[in-house]
């Protein structure tokens, strides 16, 4: 697999994600990941574990109508085993489209993402693309 540093990891998921190498990604979760899903949408909140995390991310692209896409759009800032990726988001679906820049912060750890914290530049039009909760 390469590398376990934390850039390394975070290069690989985004890498997997932009493939839409789901196999991937889900195997680079911790099993007791942690991920803060922001927003008031049918995803919002703390997702625990990694069957959790991959359900929503399922949801997501169930909703999106496979269309929803996560891209890295600069360097990843590293501090010790967090890292910080500017990210630009997007879906579609029914009458209905969603494209944003945020960040995602991300704690690696033993080669595995361990925690997420996820922001959004929009989060009004992010809720109203996703669905009331």
């Amino acid at each position: 697999m390469g590398s376990s540093s934390p850039l390394a990891v975070v290069r690989q998921y985004f890498e997997a994600l932009a493939a839409k190498d789901f196999a991937t990604v889900a195997s680079m979760f911790a099993d007791d990941i942690v991920w803060h899903q922001p927003g008031d949408n049918r995803f919002s909140g703390t997702h625990r574990g990694s069957e959790a995390v991959n359900e929503m991310i399922g949801g997501m692209m169930a909703v999106s109508e496979g269309t929803f896409e996560l891209t890295m759009t600069g360097e990843p800032m590293v501090n010790g085993a967090l890292v910080a990726a500017p990210v630009h988001f997007a879906g579609k679906r029914e009458e209905a489209e969603m494209a944003m820049g945020g960040v995602d912060l991300l704690r690696i750890e033993g080669g595995k993402l361990a925690e997420a914290w996820l922001f959004s530049a929009d989060p009004q039009a992010e809720d109203a693309f996703w669905g009331a909760a």
